[in-house]
């Protein structure tokens, strides 16, 4: 395995973060144990949940499999570099109105207490926004990350789905503070999905912000089996993305096979090419797909293949506004 610092900061992280999002809902809490002790042996220390994985009325299920693990001991827990998330609504009665989705300085507050004790632990290493809020100042959000921060509970702060100018804007009143601000934000960004070029990543580079892409496989369409009929998605709507996409998809199988790997290998190195990333989040169901998914940090994709798979999924050609203002 080979580490990267997360973002500006010292932390040192694989270059593969295990996503857990399936953790009790497709992976039984047996073989989720099995995938996180797998993931420590091969080297992997970043692993990335949220309190509303598990879902609906389960939501926090993922983080109570996490913490269960990381009660059987032989430091599992020091051994990992924990990422949780705040914003969604989770069902908690208790909350009443204050439970609907947001990051008012309350809801960090109440959701951080009710992770740590769904995840068995005191802090976690990075607490993230799932989703920007509109609604609510940076004040009130940078106070209630310092508190959190200097009480202990969290080492850094990071971001999810948030828009360029957002990133910004939250480093410009973290500093005000002379606060660290933002350490990563976490982004769908996947060679089928490359619209964050346009501003996301610029913005993340110019701040000194990491980036670490969730959907790294489009949802499993490049994943290699997206065309193959025995083993496609049961969804619908995943099968008809497939045929909108099956002239690509050809031409990338093509390519991987002319270069000897496997569709979710390239998929997953093409993302360790560009040295914004840090490390594309992958959200395995099985101790198979956490195998496949090691030999990415090995593969050093030639230019003349960039190239190729730029031909195949072209990106927006470049940042904003020199895309389409010359």
């Amino acid at each position: 395995m080979e580490y990267t610092n997360l973002g500006r900061t010292g932390l040192k992280v694989s270059k593969l973060c295990l996503g857990t999002m399936n953790f009790g809902v497709d992976t039984e809490e047996k073989e989720a144990f099995k995938i996180m002790d797998a993931a420590l042996d091969a080297g992997i220390n970043y692993f990335d949940t949220a309190n509303i994985y598990g879902w609906g009325d389960n939501a926090g299920l993922t983080e109570k499999i996490i913490g269960r693990w990381f009660e059987q001991g032989g430091n599992r827990r020091e051994k990992v570099v924990l990422a949780t998330k705040v914003y969604e609504k989770i069902n908690n009665p208790l909350d009443g109105p204050n439970d609907e989705p947001g990051l008012s300085a309350y809801k960090i507050r109440r959701h951080l207490e009710d992770s740590l004790r769904r995840l068995k632990t005191d802090h976690v290493e990075i607490y993230m926004m799932h989703h920007i809020d509109r609604n609510i100042t940076w004040d009130e959000v940078w106070q209630a990350f310092e508190n959190a921060n200097h009480q202990g509970k969290i080492d850094y702060v990071g971001s999810s789905n948030f828009p360029g100018w957002a990133l910004a804007e939250a480093q410009a009143a973290a500093k005000a503070r002379n606060f660290f601000g933002l350490v990563l934000e976490q982004h769908k960004y996947n060679l089928n999905c490359r619209l964050p070029e346009l501003e996301v990543l610029p913005a993340a580079e110019r701040n000194q912000i990491g980036v670490v892409p969730w959907s790294p496989l489009d949802g499993g369409l490049l994943g290699g089996n997206a065309l193959n009929p025995d083993r496609q998605s049961r969804s619908s709507k995943n099968r008809e993305r497939a045929e909108r996409h099956r002239e690509q998809l050809e031409q990338y199988s093509a390519l991987c096979k002319e270069i000897g790997e496997r569709e979710d290998t390239v998929a997953l190195a093409w993302l360790l090419s560009n040295p914004v990333v840090n490390a594309p989040i992958i959200g395995v169901r099985t101790l198979d797909q956490l195998e496949n998914s090691l030999r990415a940090v090995e593969v050093k994709l030639e230019d003349d293949v960039l190239a190729k798979l730029d031909e195949i999924f072209p990106g927006p050609g470049g940042q904003i506004p020199e895309v389409y203002a010359w």
